[in-house]
């Protein structure tokens, strides 16, 4: 068995680690922490976990200290010391929160707000999208564990930019997410008044998602990509929809769309492909980690549209970083995550 940590375990990506965790057949929680309940069983945090999980919030040095596989599910800026603690112990480091995921550091000032605290070992992490990157992320000791937006947007588009059927400039990333993905912490705009009955776009063209987004699409297509993002707030708690608009090449037909989809995502299991006609919906998806992929072409205005969704917490969270575990620990990608959503 594997022996994991989850550092920042009472957050919603962290509690949502612990579920998914708890199924896996070669993994046991060692440990986990939290800053806000520490010498709280998470059973007492989530009532849910009640007799099922009653493990006590320790600090995040005996979490380190007691896994071999350490998942820091923290906000940006608190993830890169850590990381280096546990490098330097040969042991892997998932980070949920985005303070690897950029290779810029220029970026990652101008977004972020910070700096990189050892850039050599920002060289040695691996961007863990494992659908695109697989073959980079298995042997690597530092896991930048894509978001929600990050992971929806890239999938829906992948197959189109790499095989040249779209064009690179003027792509829109229409983005739509439950509440879940503003974390646990309350605030004015995830305040259930505010949100109830209410649907709005926030962070117009500047969310901070951006240039991940950009950097993943410009890797695909070998040029440098610009998008144009915007996210909005659903009043739902779980579910990422991206609604993804471009530039259809001359003389491509939608024959050549659906075949470059089907040959870019066959044999991905957590990749579901849907049949002409059909749209995907962030209701199929629930509390899995799965991503549904839907095309459609307008073919008066050379408009190619791709939408897909996912589960926030899952696919664009807890679920993948377990994926990313499962790379680098040499087990079958979907041990622990083959979970069948709901059907209603």
């Amino acid at each position: 068995m594997i022996k994991v940590g989850i550092i920042g375990a009472t957050g919603y990506a962290g509690a949502e680690l612990v579920r998914l965790l708890m199924n896996h057949p070669h993994a046991e929680i060692a440990a986990i922490s939290s800053v806000s309940f520490e010498g709280k069983k998470i059973s007492d945090v989530y009532h849910s976990y009640r007799f099922l999980n009653d493990m006590v919030c320790e600090n995040a040095d005996a979490v380190v200290e007691k896994s071999q596989v350490i998942f820091a599910a923290l906000p940006h800026g608190l993830s890169q010391e850590l990381a280096e603690k546990c490098y330097n112990q040969d042991k892997i480091f998932i980070d949920l929160g985005a303070d690897f995921r950029l290779e810029s550091e220029e970026e990652y000032k101008q977004w972020y707000g910070g700096e990189y605290i050892n850039k050599e070992l920002h060289k040695e992490a691996v961007y863990g999208l494992p659908e695109f990157f697989r073959d980079k992320i298995k042997g690597r000791k530092v896991i930048a564990n894509p978001g929600c937006y990050t992971t929806c947007s890239p999938l829906a588009l992948a197959p189109a930019i790499a095989n040249g059927l779209i064009e690179t400039k003027g792509i829109i990333c229409d983005c739509k997410s439950g509440v879940t993905g503003a974390g646990r912490g309350l605030s004015q705009g995830n305040h259930y008044p505010e949100l109830n009955e209410g649907f709005h776009p926030y962070k117009v063209a500047s969310h901070r998602h951006t240039p991940e987004i950009e950097q993943t699409l410009s890797k695909l297509s070998g040029e440098d990509v610009k998008i144009t993002f915007v996210p909005h707030l659903l009043p739902v708690n779980r579910g990422i929809l991206a609604t993804c608009y471009a530039r259809l090449k001359d003389g491509v037909t939608e024959e050549q769309l659906r075949k470059a989809y089907e040959e870019f995502y066959k044999g991905e299991y957590f990749i579901r492909l849907l049949p002409a006609g059909q749209v995907a919906d962030i209701h199929d998806v629930k509390y899995s980690n799965f991503c549904d992929i839907s095309i459609h072409t307008d073919f008066r205005t050379g408009t190619f549209v791709a939408v897909s969704a996912i589960d926030n917490m899952v696919k664009g969270a807890a679920g993948q970083a377990i994926q990313n575990m499962n790379i680098v620990c040499g087990l079958e990608e979907t041990e622990g995550l083959k979970i069948v959503p709901p059907a209603f």
